[in-house]
């Protein structure tokens, strides 16, 4: 009962001490001074500008790719509407759609997707969303070439039979080629063949969307939008609730204790939908005592994920050992066990009688961080481990884990794509992006020889069995300690119909205005 009065007690000291922090510069908006116009909120700017790679997040429905989701995570056609595979893999043909223009009015062709990939081909381009690779979207490919003006050709050393996963949303998305600069940035808005186009960005403030009225596609419901940036919790929170704004959207868009108080009120709805992202501690493994499986594990048997998730996140959240995410096409569920008594005898067995003091790091933008830390240490310090918190401004945060100046840090990830391979690379392989820039320093011969394997397997069946037994071994010996899968958690004025939370994002095309006699 003390450790739930606890948590209570940190929960309302987060949201007391949190209000009025800070004040954002917000861009008025008059609603009744203009129709069909919708004024939303994200605790980050989604649209970064032209050195981001992306220049603005999927969600804002400015570009689309090739190939997108269905609603189970699967490969769907977009500009691309129909695909052949041949050679086992080696070739892949894409037939694209005829009907469509970009924003600036010239039509989309093979041309269009050559000129990207042309982009692409100039290096790895940084984004605040994924970044645009072409050795990780398209690994081996050695040529791409037009057919004819609707075709289109990928050629690769290597059979890769998993080319769809990767290629979804992120992996190949296509802009004007006219707003593309020399060394492969942005010289213009992003230009793309969405439903909404981009007609104001004012960096860090707001970005406005205009519908397109000559998209392909169903047109959007709502002509206009407004995305204000308002990173505070409390002051997006505020502005909801005085109907400054008609919604949140993004990651992080509400925090769980203020999705149940929005519900308390009748002029509001709050909806939910599994998220593509998960949130995970990183251990420092080229220091002690995370340099050593035991202790990696004690860690992960020493937290109570259901009861964190439970009285933490009030269950918007799904407690899991596994990195790959439960929207993964390839996820399969793993046991969640928590064991102390275990937890204390590997412990043991690494730190003897003596107790280790580690630096734990969390991202101070984030309210409940510092509250879910707390609670890990409180658990971490019966096994030994006597836990300093710092809280630290995200851009310090990546500088130091790249110094490795740091023993436990408190991150997430999200998929760029469905393809289980992409997503378990970064942690398990030597080579791996966050097991090199991280510290993980994971290293496990079987399933280095696994992954390697499984890029030449087709057979789907086959292909399970392979990740089905990567995901035992690293839910085994833990390279990460997995926490939980994110939910996405949207909250909105019941003025707005269709407000409906996808795996990433909403579909702000399919989003409506109320009627007023409705």
């Amino acid at each position: 009962m003390k450790k739930i009065l606890s948590i209570i007690f940190l929960l309302l000291f987060i949201l007391l001490t949190g209000c009025g922090n800070q004040k954002q510069e917000q861009k008025n908006i008059d609603k009744s001074s203009e129709k069909n116009v919708v004024v939303l909120a994200a605790y980050r700017h989604l649209a970064p500008g032209n050195k981001d790679g992306l220049y603005c997040s999927r969600v804002l429905g400015v570009w689309e790719p090739l190939i997108t989701k269905d609603a189970y995570n699967r490969p769907a056609p977009c500009l691309a509407q129909s695909w052949e595979m041949r050679d086992g893999g080696k070739e892949w043909i894409f037939h694209l759609r005829q009907d469509v223009y970009f924003h600036n009015g010239t039509k989309f062709t093979a041309d269009s997707v050559i000129a990207n990939f042309d982009r692409m081909k100039k290096g790895y381009k940084r984004s605040s969303f994924y970044g645009l690779n072409m050795e990780t979207y398209y690994p081996t490919l050695i040529k791409y070439e037009k057919i004819d003006d609707y075709t289109i050709r990928l050629l690769f050393k290597e059979a890769n039979v998993n080319e769809l996963y990767k290629m979804t949303d992120f992996g190949s998305p296509i802009y004007a080629p006219e707003c593309f600069a020399e060394d492969g940035n942005f010289k213009s808005v992003a230009i793309g063949t969405g439903p909404y186009k981009i007609t104001e960005n004012a960096l860090n403030k707001y970005v406005v969307l205009q519908r397109n009225e000559n998209y392909w596609g169903e047109k959007g419901r709502i002509a206009k939008y407004v995305v204000r940036t308002i990173p505070n919790t409390d002051t997006r929170y505020a502005a909801l609730k005085s109907e400054e704004i008609d919604g949140v959207i993004d990651i992080n868009a509400i925090p769980p204790f203020l999705a149940e108080e929005i519900k308390k009120d009748p002029r509001f709805k709050v909806g939910t939908n599994k998220s593509t992202m998960i949130r995970y501690l990183g251990l420092n493994g080229t220091k002690f005592p995370f340099n050593d499986i035991r202790m990696r594990r004690a860690v992960s048997l020493a937290i109570d994920r259901k009861n964190l998730v439970h009285n933490m996140y009030l269950d918007y959240a799904a407690p899991t050992v596994n990195i790959l995410n439960y929207t993964s096409p390839g996820y399969k569920v793993l046991p969640v066990i928590y064991d102390l008594q275990e937890a204390k005898r590997l412990a043991h067995e690494v730190l003897g009688d003596n107790r280790c003091e580690i630096t734990y790091c969390i991202n101070g933008s984030e309210p409940l961080q510092k509250g879910e830390a707390e609670l890990i240490a409180y658990w971490l310090q019966e096994i030994g481990l006597d836990v300093k918190i710092k809280s630290i401004e995200y851009a310090t945060l990546a500088r130091m884990l790249r110094k490795g100046d740091f023993n436990i840090v408190r991150t997430q990830r999200g998929l760029a794509n469905g393809d289980p391979f992409s997503a378990l690379y970064p942690f398990v392989m030597p080579d791996g992006a966050l097991n090199v820039s991280n510290r993980f320093a994971y290293k496990n011969t079987e399933v280095i020889t696994l992954m390697n394997n499984v890029k030449h397997i087709a057979d789907e069946k086959e292909r399970q069995r392979v990740f089905d037994r990567v995901q035992d071994i690293i839910g085994y010996e833990q390279p990460v300690i997995p926490l939980f899968n994110d939910m996405n958690i949207v909250a909105y004025n019941k003025r707005l119909k269709n407000y409906k939370p996808l795996i990433y994002g909403v579909d702000l095309s399919k989003v409506e205005l109320m009627n007023e006699h409705e």
